[in-house]
């Protein structure tokens, strides 16, 4: 018996499915979103316009994307996986020419009803392809230096196109990604050290050109970097976001002034605050236990994926809701360390807090591909 027989006989049909489900899963997330949906109630005055009632609508279709995907067998999508990059990749091509601009940034296409982000819809069909990609690949040929090539290409492709819109945090994601996924695969450690080493040893050599005549970066640049380091040199200027986010946090305290009492949201301070510092807004109002409180949600999540790729018997199975799990844990991991200032201000949303369209649709849809696996596993 072939595993997609084996499959065929033993997956759950018709509502067995809906039984099968990882309803644990369904409501950590659907908390995580009820709490968005607060912030941005609050942020916005008291009002469920302009944010809250759009984010609302957006979970429940991003709720019922989840649903649709996890009840199509998960060897679908990975058949899938191939037509879906190329398409996330074409899109991200469609960007450079016809693509709308926002901030300064030319990271969208209008669809009327919708301004669709590529670069979001990217980072779950890289994780898919190279998941089907490792599943096809024997292990013996993991390592092998001319079987290590594709998969870089298929991750540096996509990152040089998100480049140049630009969005540098999208870029670090999904080489961050990429390159865990290549490790989880079993490609062996020293290229990772390699490649770290000579990461190091460029920011090195960086620093050393400063004040040379083979000076590396612009002094703008170095300024930047000067101001990450230390925002009171330019507390009105470049260091302004990460000062104001810095007070918000510090003036929640242990539990926080209260639910829209934050001073820092309320009176502008805070800048982006519905969208990439709205963690801010809650240590504000829920102080450090609010803070916490939504990690450890964040953290049962990835908990939850852990376990359900340990329990899987399917290699690509496990590896996409690896994959999956951890471009979840990139985006709460570098949102928060940005809006504290451990990490340069990239503009990276927090997942299913943040107010957004896209991110929040493509991760529900990434859960679904969990779901998908949960529920089709060999059992």
């Amino acid at each position: 018996m072939t595993y997609l027989e084996y499959n065929v006989k033993t997956v759950p049909s018709g509502w067995r499915k809906v039984l099968y489900l990882n309803w644990p899963l369904v409501i950590l997330l659907s908390t995580v979103a009820a709490v968005g949906f607060l912030m941005l109630y609050s942020v916005a005055g008291g009002s469920w316009s302009p944010w809250a009632e759009p984010q609302m609508k957006r979970y429940a279709l991003g709720l019922t994307a989840m649903f649709v995907v996890a009840m199509v067998p998960i060897w679908f999508w990975r058949g899938m996986s191939l037509i879906v990059y190329a398409v996330a990749l074409g899109l991200l091509v469609m960007v450079e020419f016809f693509g709308a601009v926002g901030m300064g940034a030319q990271r969208w296409i209008d669809l009327g009803f919708m301004r669709l982000q590529p670069s979001e819809l990217m980072k779950l069909a890289m994780v898919v392809l190279l998941a089907a990609y490792y599943d096809w690949l024997p292990i013996n040929r993991t390592s092998r230096p001319f079987w290590v090539l594709l998969p870089i290409l298929i991750i540096i492709t996509p990152t040089m196109l998100v480049l140049t819109q630009p969005d540098l945090g999208t870029a670090i994601l999904l080489l961050t990604a990429g390159a865990l996924m290549m490790f989880l695969a079993g490609v062996h450690w020293l290229y990772f050290a390699t490649v770290g080493a000579a990461a190091a040893g460029g920011i090195w050599a960086v620093f050393q050109s400063r004040g040379t005549d083979w000076q590396m970066l612009k002094d703008y640049q170095f300024r930047r970097i000067d101001t990450f380091l230390d925002p009171s040199t330019d507390p009105l200027g470049a260091g302004y976001h990460i000062t104001q986010a810095k007070i918000a946090m510090g003036s929640g305290g242990w539990t926080g002034r209260g639910f829209m009492q934050g001073t820092q949201s309320r009176l502008n301070f805070l800048p982006e605050k519905h969208t990439d510092f709205i963690f801010n807004t809650l240590a504000e109002e829920f102080g450090f236990v609010g803070g916490v409180s939504l990690l450890l949600l964040y953290v049962l999540i990835l908990i939850f994926c852990v376990i359900a790729a340990m329990q899987n018997r399917d290699r690509f199975s496990s590896l996409v809701i690896l994959g999956v799990g951890l471009t979840f844990f990139l985006f709460f991991a570098v949102n928060m360390s940005m809006v504290m200032g451990l990490a340069p201000v990239v503009g990276v949303p927090l997942p299913l807090v943040s107010y957004g369209g896209s991110a929040m649709l493509v991760l529900m849809i990434g859960f679904g591909l969990v779901q998908s696996a949960h529920i089709h596993r060999p059992r």
